[in-house]
């Protein structure tokens, strides 16, 4: 648990370097695009479609009726966008989680790595391909999980369980996989993954728990309806950024795992001095001001 919150509070420190704000740009410029792509030509025709499915549902359908009669009759109105807003936010966050992991999570394990673990041997256990397959394979196997679950999210507990544990279980199995993939092998990958499984899960559920914040705003507030396309660009910017801090906590945790595997397989010694002062790292302390002395005769 140490190791844990010491890589945590790492990853806070490197956050608010310009350069990890910077990337978070990125993913978000382009999943912006996306959405307002979708949102123009399909927007209308999706409401009404879910509109439509509400109204066939027996159960929901008699409900709806029942408001209506209480004197609520725009309530359907404002379901429908609510649910399929709740229904296309994960796969948002899957295509996220892609775009961080193939453009994002190199450029932030290359960071930490440079600034903490200098002499940490890259033995290039995986190649690019085979990441994009495997993360691409995960996220789509998450998206169905979570679409065959939305049933369950009409049970108010299960809306804020069931992503964050998908959404963790997923993050544990693409960054770790991401991480590892440039400096360690296949066999010390699979070694550190299976020994550090639970930790890794407890980040994973964490980080999934921290992203489900803005799909909260979503879910529970009608004012997003009037506010939509700020409130989609902040959910997807909140979404990027705790993909990011994901990233780099899983980066100071595996890659310190992986050095002090090293140490104890190998009897490997490496450099503790980092390559370069690095004010955001909290390991570092401050330099000296005392003048030096002279030796005494």
């Amino acid at each position: 648990m140490t190791a844990v919150l010491d890589a945590l509070l790492r990853s806070l420190a490197y956050c608010l370097m310009p350069r990890v704000v910077g990337l978070s740009v990125l993913p978000l410029m382009l999943l912006m695009g996306l959405c307002g792509v979708l949102t123009w030509a399909y927007w209308e025709q999706a409401v009404s479609g879910m509109q439509e499915a509400l109204e066939m549902s027996a159960l929901l359908g008699a409900a709806l009726k029942w408001l209506e009669a209480m004197g609520a009759p725009k309530f359907k109105a404002v379901l429908a966008p609510l649910l399929l807003v709740a229904a296309v936010l994960p796969v948002l966050v899957a295509a996220c989680l892609m775009v961080v992991a193939q453009f994002m999570t190199p450029a932030l394990v290359k960071l930490v790595a440079q600034r903490r673990f200098p002499s940490l041997e890259r033995r290039k256990g995986s190649p690019v391909w085979w990441s994009v397959v495997r993360s691409l394979g995960l996220s789509a196997l998450a998206v169905v999980v979570l679409l065959l679950s939305m049933p369950l999210w009409l049970v108010p507990p299960m809306l804020l369980v069931m992503p964050p544990l998908v959404w963790g279980w997923l993050a544990m199995q693409v960054m770790s996989f991401d991480v590892l993939a440039d400096h360690a092998t296949p066999e010390e990958r699979a070694s550190l993954m299976r020994s550090h499984r639970g930790p890794l899960l407890a980040m994973g559920v964490a980080s999934g728990l921290m992203g489900a914040a803005p799909g909260a705003v979503w879910a529970f507030s009608a004012l997003t309806l009037v506010l939509a396309p700020l409130v989609m660009v902040a959910s997807i910017w909140l979404y990027t950024a705790v993909f990011a801090l994901t990233s780099l906590w899983f980066a100071h945790y595996l890659l310190a795992a992986l050095q002090r595997h090293r140490v104890a397989t190998e009897g490997e010694v490496l450099d503790p001095a980092p390559a370069r002062s690095d004010p955001h790292d909290p390991s570092n302390p401050a330099p000296s001001t005392s003048p030096s002395l002279p030796p005494a005769t």
